[in-house]
């Protein structure tokens, strides 16, 4: 039980927050430790360094005034009555050394051959013999740190002077240091992830608050919303994104349920017309006629609810992304020319003048069926809401800077008010039925909408204008095609698909 809930904690961004913190704060830790442990070591070592060159240029001071040379100093070890100031100086040397025999200070004079002429009492065995120094360079060698001066260049001086002094002080004083730095490592590792891991959880608390609220919710209640903080970190700003696609979310239930209770609702209509129609025929005894005219009656109801259906199959495909254009090369202008045809016809029966202009051949990237269907639609529009002695014009430009072309249907018919324009795209939306022409409703009112849907789909937009009682003009956008080489053969086929 203990290691299954340590293995879930070691999983949890808590604990990885907690390891990410400790880690860093104890490399910072050592970094600065390490740093402030060779600091300080280089600052003993550099004053070290200034006080021995300060010796040395005090002894050179001294001898210089003294006049000393080598063989002065060799005549005291036989003489020990002649030059009272050397010998007294010497011995002031060697007490020096004596009082800081803690450093093992210590003093050599050496001869032009290297060898030791006079050396303090102190001066260790290993640096009796002749050693290669660079001259008035601070040096280590071993457990001593030496400067010396080569008096053999200086005419007054022909003598080698050389301070030391032993290191085994800061040897002990940077193991100090090193065992504070090993205590101070010690104490970061324990209480960095301690805190580390109490910072983590005020981290991620809101975080887990997030996930409970989340948790709770439903799809059928959406109402509960995570809380913001207002302090605009990362965790605020997830909280409002997740706000925003609860929004979303409770905005496309609602709108699938006005759906499918609109869908039923408009085929209850043509499916009660078809029973009460099947109903009448099978009470008693009827004449052809009266059958002829019943079953035509069926016929158009189902006329009718299948192409509700073709809408509805249109529009569920649209919920799962968009339908799909399949990509091939579609002679729009070939389209247009063709609804314009179908349409005259009726058009003409009602009074309404219709007129096509085309400047060019159009040709963009998309599904045929769907984009016939578009056209199809508005002009649909423009008949049912224009009376007679109207016009519709439908003129399609392109526009070869932006790569797109403009398909506009202009009517003079009795227009949209200004409250139902941002509405025209919705599914199942109508207007006012007067607004018909002879006081008929026609329609879904899901044409529009089956228009933006495939239209988006063929990365185009539409647009509504509308001017009450004036007209209305539809604008439909699309991107046109890239250019293709064809084979005579594709040739062949795109031709019959335009005439099609």
């Amino acid at each position: 039980m203990f290691f299954g809930r340590l293995k879930h904690a070691a999983r949890t961004l808590r604990f990885r927050l907690m390891i990410w913190n400790a880690a860093v704060v104890l490399v910072t830790a050592l970094v600065i430790l390490v740093g402030l442990r060779e600091g300080v070591r280089l600052t003993i070592l550099r004053e070290l360094d200034q006080q021995l060159t300060g010796d040395l240029s005090e002894v050179e001071l001294n001898l210089a005034e003294l006049g000393v040379r080598a063989s002065d100093i060799h005549r005291l070890t036989t003489d020990r009555t002649g030059a009272a100031l050397l010998r007294q100086f010497l011995e002031e040397l060697n007490r020096k050394a004596l009082g800081h025999v803690q450093h093992g200070w210590f003093a050599q004079l050496l001869d032009r051959t290297g060898q030791t002429v006079w050396a303090s009492d102190n001066t260790p065995d290993e640096l009796s013999g002749r050693v290669t120094l660079r001259d008035r360079r601070p040096t280590s060698l071993g457990r001593f740190r030496i400067i010396q001066h080569d008096g053999m260049s200086d005419a007054s001086l022909p003598l080698i002077v050389r301070i030391g002094v032993c290191t085994e002080f800061l040897t002990r004083d940077v193991a100090a240091i090193d065992r504070f730095v090993a205590v101070a490592a010690a104490a970061v590792l324990l209480v960095a992830p301690l805190i580390g891991y109490w910072l983590a959880g005020r981290a991620t608390r809101p975080l887990s608050q997030i996930i409970e609220t989340t948790a709770r919710l439903k799809p059928t209640q959406l109402a509960d919303r995570l809380p913001v903080r207002h302090t605009g970190d990362e965790l605020d700003r997830l909280s409002q994104t997740i706000n925003g696609l609860l929004n979303r979310i409770a905005i496309y239930l609602e709108q699938r349920r006005d759906f499918l209770a609109n869908a039923a609702h408009e085929l209850r209509t043509p499916l009660a017309a078809i029973r009460s129609s099947v109903e009448v025929a099978l009470d008693g005894n009827r004449s052809r006629d009266e059958y002829d005219e019943l079953l035509s009656g069926v016929v158009d109801e189902c006329a009718s609810l299948e192409i509700l259906v073709n809408q509805l199959l249109l529009i569920a495909e649209s919920e799962s992304g968009c339908p799909t254009t399949h990509g091939e090369q579609v002679a729009l202008t070939a389209i247009v020319e063709q609804a314009v045809e179908m349409f005259r016809g009726v058009m003409e029966s009602r009074g309404i003048d219709l007129s096509l202009e085309a400047s060019e051949p159009v040709t963009v990237a998309g599904n045929q069926h769907h984009l016939r269907q578009v056209l199809n639609n508005l002009l649909d529009n423009a008949v049912t809401f224009t009376p007679s002695g109207g016009r519709v014009s439908v003129s399609l430009v392109t526009d070869q800077n932006r790569q797109q072309s403009m398909l506009k249907v202009v009517d003079t018919g009795i227009g949209i008010p200004a409250a139902d324009l941002p509405h025209v795209f919705e599914r199942f939306y109508r207007g006012d039925k007067s607004r018909s022409h002879g006081g008929e409703q026609r329609g879904t009112g899901l044409g529009l909408s089956i228009c933006q849907t495939v239209v988006r789909a063929h990365g185009g937009q539409i647009f509504v204008e509308s001017d009450p009682g004036r007209g209305t003009t539809m604008t439909v956008v699309l991107p046109m095609a890239e250019p293709q080489i064809h084979s005579p053969t594709h040739s062949r086929r795109a031709s019959v698909l335009a005439r099609d």
